[in-house]
């Protein structure tokens, strides 16, 4: 019993140690999306719909975005590969393409970064419908010479 006792303060100790370290952290980037929602509103099928989102490095020091993940294959995001300084601004652009789908559709793109808020959502939606088909005109037909 003795034994459990010792045991179990020593990694208590070795615990509250682990905890109570000063974690030095040098500065930090910071993103800032102007918007993180879109709505295209109703949009037509076969028409791939692009936005940009715009955001700014609000941080203390360069701004990595690592990745940038669609939630399917229908939306395919654009980003800056190279750090943006603080207080840089950039985008991030995103195009949505319905294929058959005629409904209601929301979709979420994921952004990892280095900064201290590493991993954000952004969300595009709308409305996809068939595309208005141009009035048919009537044709006027000619009576056949000679005839009936």
């Amino acid at each position: 019993m003795k034994k459990i006792v010792i045991f179990s303060f020593i990694v208590l100790a070795g615990f509250s140690q682990l905890f109570a370290q000063d974690k030095k952290e040098g500065p930090k980037a910071e993103i800032a999306f102007e918007k993180i929602i879109h709505d295209f509103g109703t949009i037509w099928d076969g028409a791939p719909s692009e936005y940009s989102f715009e955001f700014t490095n609000k941080g203390q020091a360069p701004l990595i975005l690592s990745n940038v993940q669609p939630s399917c294959g229908c939306t395919a995001p654009s980003w800056p590969r190279e750090p943006i300084m603080p207080g840089q601004k950039a985008k991030i652009t995103v195009v949505y393409s319905a294929g058959s789908l005629r409904s209601a559709f929301t979709k979420t793109i994921t952004v990892t970064s280095n900064a201290s808020n590493n991993s954000l959502v952004l969300t595009i939606k709308g409305v996809v419908k068939d595309k208005p088909r141009e009035p048919v005109s009537p044709v006027k037909t000619q009576p056949a010479e000679g005839g009936f």
